[in-house]
């Protein structure tokens, strides 16, 4: 494969110009052009960066378990340095809307929405209505919020994560926007852009309880039981509507009661996150996605610590 084969695989799956692609490999337009048009050759050590991003971004990339085992270190020092991480993001205003934004408007943007984060700044906060906006996607934000809210104050109280939570979330985040909120899917459905099969809609109420079960369980590696519950969540996709941002909403639930920051999933990342989770479904290898988590949970840290 050419160099330039994999620049376009790279660039299509982390839907970047060449301009920001350029910079993320440290180099200039005009070099990186000159790369792409065939012009000239990277060096060696570019083209190795090249290699490992192409690695990266397909799927392939070897996640040795003492790199990950690091990061986790890592997390679970900095959770250590928290006596309660929900407690502290609602005793500190600024705190809590900045993760009330960034969570809000990364995890709805993932999903198509088309609100910019001042826009979702304004419906959160400010309580502005946009005109150029549909009212399905400015209810999207609201109800993230309001949902948000109800976790963190639902975990500050010690409640279970059970299947109860999920279906009282599910309730918040659809409100008014679907006629089956917080009720399973009594339908078949497909996981847009994935051949990936679902769960029958006759089966989603024997799967959830377990899966709920499972996710309340105390364990020394949450952020491994956090990607695997995840990635079973998302493929039996127990909701008509809304599977996404619920399955990252009991992911923040089950950091948040390990005491670690809730995880900043970025939109600008959809395609690497899409990529580690479906590995994760159909080659049962969660490295990537764990590994993945961790960078978002540090990020959430820096919130934290306003870093």
């Amino acid at each position: 494969m050419t160099v330039r084969q994999k620049l376009e695989i790279i660039q299509k799956l982390l839907g970047l110009t060449q301009t920001k692609l350029a910079e993320r490999f440290g180099v200039s337009f005009a070099a990186f052009n000159s790369w792409w048009t065939g012009k000239s050759t990277p060096r060696p050590k570019m083209q190795a960066a090249i290699e490992q991003l192409f690695l990266e971004v397909t799927g392939q990339k070897i996640i040795s378990s003492e790199q990950l085992n690091a990061k986790k270190r890592i997390l679970r020092q900095k959770s250590s340095e928290h006596k309660s991480v929900v407690a502290e993001i609602l005793d500190n205003p600024d705190i809590r809307d900045q993760f009330i934004l960034k969570l809000t408007y990364h995890t709805n943007r993932i999903e198509g929405n088309t609100l910019t984060e001042p826009d979702t700044a304004a419906i959160l906060f400010d309580n502005a209505a946009l005109p150029d906006k549909t009212l399905t996607e400015q209810l999207e934000a609201k109800n993230h919020q309001a949902a948000l809210n109800y976790l963190f104050d639902y975990i500050l109280k010690n409640g279970a994560i059970d299947e109860n939570l999920i279906l009282k979330l599910h309730a918040i985040l659809m409100n008014g926007i679907l006629g089956d909120a917080g009720q399973y899917r009594r339908h078949a459905v497909r996981i847009t852009g994935s051949n990936l099969p679902t769960v029958n809609y006759l089966k989603i109420p024997d799967f959830m309880p377990a899966l709920a079960k499972e996710a309340a369980q105390i364990t020394k590696d949450v952020i491994a039981l956090t990607a695997k519950i995840h990635s079973q969540f998302e493929q039996i996709h127990p909701f008509s509507d809304g599977n996404g941002r619920i399955g990252r909403l009991l992911t923040q639930a089950m950091l948040l009661k390990a005491n670690f920051a809730p995880a900043i999933i970025r939109q600008e990342q959809k395609q690497l996150y899409y990529t580690y989770l479906y590995k994760a479904q159909t080659k049962n290898d969660h490295s990537q996605l764990e590994d993945f988590l961790c960078d978002a949970i540090m990020d959430g840290f820096k919130i934290l610590e306003r870093a």
